[in-house]
């Protein structure tokens, strides 16, 4: 049985265009040399999907492909999906 390794990161309250850069260049230190197979963006705790959420979670999801990992999203709260299928990233969801 292949077991999958993942890493988390979280994204609470609310997201700024300044924070994208410092959440994807935590995602890539955390998964570069782990092992890992899978980055899991736990976005519970965001409290004004916007986009920069959407912005947020498509470069976190670039980054994880670049380091070859699967991407998804736990907990995606009804407005945000709703954002990420305008925006076309509804699979993302």
């Amino acid at each position: 049985m292949d077991a999958t390794r993942a890493i988390v990161v979280r994204i609470a309250g609310r997201v700024t265009p300044a924070d994208v850069p410092c959440l994807c260049e935590e995602l890539s230190v955390r998964l570069t040399g782990a092992g890992a197979t899978e980055a899991i963006c736990d976005v519970g705790g965001l409290t004004h999907p916007n986009l920069a959420a959407v912005n947020a979670v498509a470069r976190l999801q670039l980054t994880a492909r670049r380091l070859g990992c699967r991407f998804r999203l736990r907990d995606a709260g009804p407005e945000l999906v709703a954002l990420l299928d305008l925006v076309g990233l509804g699979e993302v969801a």
